[in-house]
C-alpha cells in the first residue's frame, strides 16, 4: 500500500506542472513578460516556503547539505525559464511535446548512473506515453515545417533540466525532511531567477496588480506542490518510474486548457490522454499486483 501511496504522490507532483502552461499563457495574453511570470513565480513560491517553515521546528543541516540542496535547486529554475521561453516561439503543442521527452530521458539516467537497465514494463510504458503524447496535443493538426530552432533549443534544454529536476529530487539529501529540502532548493532556484531576470520591474512598480495573483498561482503549483511532493516520494518509488508517474503532467495541461480557456478537445486527443493514463497505469502494474496479494494474505 505504500508504495502505491508514494506512487500517487508523484502523479500529484506531476499534475501540479501540468497547471503551469495554462497560466503561463493566460499571463502572456495580460501582457506580462517571461521575466515578470518567471520571477514573480520563484519570489512568491519562496515566500510561500518561508511562511510554511517559519514555526517549524528547525533542524540542523551542514553547510554541505545547504550547499547541494540549493544546487539541486537550478534545474527546478533553469526547467521554468527553458519552458516558459520555448512558449515564445513555438505553439503550446510543441513545446509539451519536446518537454515531454523527459519521460525516456530519465530511464536514460537510470542506465548511466546506476547501470539499471528498464524493465520490460518500463519500455512499454514509456511508449505507450509517447504515443499519447502525440494524440493529447493534437499534434496531427500542426504544422512542423516552419519550426524555429530556438525553440526546438528552449524545448529540448527545458526536457533535460526537468529530468535532473526529478533526479536530484529523490538523491540528494534524501535524509532531510521533505518541507525543509524544499524550501532551501528555492532558495537556489530563486538565486539563478534572480541573477537571470533581475525583477527591476519590483522596484519601478512597472507590473499590473494582478501579476501578485498569476505568481501565486504558478508559486504555489510550480515552485511548492512539486519538489515537495518529490522530495517526499521519489526516493521511494525510483527514477524510472516516478518519470513515468510525473507524465500525469500533459493529461492536467490538456483538461486545464478545457476547463480555464475553454479549448474544444477532439477525440485524438481524449484518446491520447487515454493512453497515457495507460500507460502510466501498465507502469505500476507490479506495485498494484504486488498490493493485491498483500490483501490475499
Amino acid at each position: 500500500m505504500n508504495d502505491l501511496k508514494y506512487a500517487f504522490y508523484v502523479f500529484l507532483g506531476g499534475c501540479s506542472f501540468g497547471v503551469l502552461s495554462t497560466f503561463v499563457k493566460l499571463g502572456y495574453d495580460y501582457g506580462f513578460s517571461t521575466n515578470q511570470v518567471v520571477g514573480m513565480q520563484f519570489i512568491i513560491g519562496f515566500l510561500m516556503f518561508a511562511g510554511l517553515t517559519l514555526f517549524r521546528k528547525k533542524h540542523t543541516i551542514p553547510t554541505l547539505t545547504f550547499a547541494k540542496l540549493c544546487a539541486s535547486g537550478i534545474p527546478m529554475a533553469l526547467t521554468g525559464v527553458f519552458y516558459y521561453n520555448s512558449l515564445e516561439y513555438l505553439d503550446a503543442s510543441i513545446a509539451i511535446i519536446l518537454l515531454f521527452q523527459y519521460t525516456w530521458m530519465g530511464l536514460i539516467v537510470d542506465l548511466i548512473v546506476d547501470k539499471k537497465v528498464p524493465s520490460k514494463t518500463q519500455f512499454v510504458s514509456v511508449a505507450l506515453l509517447f504515443i499519447g503524447s502525440l494524440g493529447a496535443v493534437n499534434i496531427f493538426d500542426t504544422s512542423l515545417t516552419s519550426i524555429p530552432i530556438e525553440g526546438l533549443g528552449w524545448g529540448m534544454l527545458a526536457a533535460i533540466s526537468f529530468t535532473l529536476f526529478i533526479f536530484v529530487s529523490g538523491r540528494v539529501a534524501a535524509h532531510v525532511p521533505a518541507l525543509e529540502k524544499s524550501m532551501i532548493m528555492s532558495i537556489g532556484a530563486l538565486i539563478v531567477i534572480i541573477l537571470i531576470y533581475p525583477p527591476t520591474y519590483l522596484l519601478t512598480g512597472d507590473y499590473e496588480p494582478s501579476l501578485w495573483i498569476l505568481g501565486l498561482i504558478l508559486g504555489l503549483f510550480g515552485v511548492v506542490l512539486p519538489p515537495l511532493l518529490f522530495s517526499f516520494s521519489m526516493p521511494q518509488v525510483g527514477n524510472g518510474l516516478g518519470t513515468i508517474l510525473s507524465s500525469s503532467e500533459l493529461p492536467m495541461a490538456v483538461l486545464m486548457s478545457v476547463i480555464v480557456l475553454h479549448e474544444n478537445v477532439t477525440w485524438i486527443q481524449f484518446l491520447g490522454v487515454t493512453i497515457i493514463i495507460i500507460g502510466i497505469i501498465w507502469a505500476n502494474l507490479p506495485q498494484i499486483r504486488k498490493y493485491r496479494l498483500a490483501k490475499r494474505i
